[in-house]
């Protein structure tokens, strides 16, 4: 049996106001190396999902457990400092995803390589594009080596032929038996990538099975 890695037990977040849940009462659980799309409409909780389990925010209620290192591109630019240079915030954002100094140094080349931007990696990232900024955060976050892999929405931000290689990447990670857990409008993308679809509505999951009946609830 696989080992499961990420666990949600009744776990709710809400801190717009007391009247406002944006999750409520979901339990899920999640295996390792499962592809897990979180889909839903505009406001229906998947994002706060996701970044519970990256652990960004916690649960007014109940518990969220994951084992091993958790990587991800929840927002454009999260963990980069934008007066430090690309280069310094490759040794910054790999710190905050768990490398060591070490690691850093023996992935730095190949961080930079697959980031295309070696012409600006001694820029302040200030001055970068959301597109540039995309590219490096991708590329420090899938060498940390992560056994669980956070998208959310993310991949919108860069060119065309930059997703298409993200999403190679991502598929590389998957074949070793690591977790993804997916959040995008883009359902023929998650259709591709997932097998399993979780839908959102109101907080409440409505849908948990194979991405190919998640989307075809969510399409209505």
């Amino acid at each position: 049996m696989k080992e499961a890695f990420v666990w949600l037990i009744k776990g709710r977040k809400g801190d717009l106001s007391e009247k406002f849940r944006a999750l409520d009462g979901v339990s899920l659980e999640i295996h390792q190396g499962e592809r897990v799309a979180l889909l839903g409409l505009n406001g229906s909780g998947k994002s706060t999902l996701l970044k519970l389990i990256s652990g960004v925010m916690h649960p007014d209620e109940g518990d969220i457990r994951t084992r091993g290192r958790i990587a991800g591109l929840i927002e454009v630019g999260a963990g980069f400092h934008p007066d430090l240079t690309g280069r310094d915030n490759v040794y910054l954002n790999g710190a905050i995803l768990g490398m060591t100094k070490e690691e850093i140094d023996a992935n730095f080349d190949s961080i930079v390589e697959f980031s295309e931007i070696a012409d600006f990696i001694d820029t302040e990232v200030k001055f970068y594009s959301s597109g540039m900024y995309l590219r490096l955060a991708f590329a420090v976050a899938v060498h940390t080596d992560p056994e669980i892999f956070l998208v959310d929405e993310i991949l919108a931000v860069g060119d065309e032929p930059f997703q298409k290689k993200c999403i190679r990447k991502i598929k590389e990670l998957s074949e070793r038996g690591k977790t993804l857990v997916v959040v995008s409008h883009d359902l023929d993308m998650v259709s591709r990538l997932c097998e399993r679809g979780v839908v959102l509505e109101k907080g409440h999951v409505v849908k948990d099975g194979a991405i190919e009946d998640a989307v075809k609830h969510l399409r209505g």
